[in-house]
């Protein structure tokens, strides 16, 4: 599977995003009960944000994902563990859909990591899912990440993993798969 990254246009986007984030499958993205004006904000400051972007993955021309990096020196991190040189945050979110693909969110989170790693500053992908979040873990550990400890966000109990460009290509190297 291929897909694009393009950055997320808040004002386009926004609908679309809308209809994504507020899906009760979308509950750990913790926007259950947004408006279309609170995404659109939420988006728009984002893109004015220096520390943080949002990207709409598409396949064959039809948004798909959702990803927003970050740099947890100055959002989402700060305090709660001490940053490594080339360290970036990560989010995922795969659009909900009636007629699930088998290996698909695999291979989003897969295509998620190559488009981190395609820079050569980045040495090290950082999450924080909530500790609730069960399929998620499993599909970061398929990708080479590993948990390091629960933290206390204000938002939510999570589980801090981290991801080296090694552990990626070696999770993700033919023959790799289980």
């Amino acid at each position: 599977m291929t897909f694009e990254i393009r950055p997320l246009d808040p004002t386009k986007d926004a609908e679309l995003v809308h209809a994504w984030v507020t899906h009760p499958k979308a509950s750990f993205w913790l926007m259950g009960n947004a408006s279309l004006t609170d995404v659109e904000r939420e988006y728009m400051s984002i893109a004015a944000a220096e520390h943080q972007d949002a990207f709409i993955g598409e396949r064959d021309g039809v948004p798909v994902f959702l990803m927003e990096r970050y740099d947890p020196r100055h959002v989402e991190l700060v305090g709660l563990y001490e940053p490594e040189p080339g360290d970036i945050g990560m989010h995922f979110l795969v659009a909900p859909t009636d007629t699930p693909e088998h290996g698909f969110t695999r291979a989003v989170i897969t295509a998620v990591m190559k488009y981190l790693f395609e820079d050569p500053e980045v040495a090290r992908v950082v999450v924080e899912p909530d500790v609730r979040n069960k399929a998620v873990h499993a599909l970061n550990e398929a990708v080479g990440f590993v948990p390091d400890r629960e933290i206390d966000k204000p938002e939510k109990k999570a589980l801090l993993s981290f991801c080296t460009r090694a552990q990626f290509e070696a999770a993700t190297a033919e023959g790799a798969r289980a």
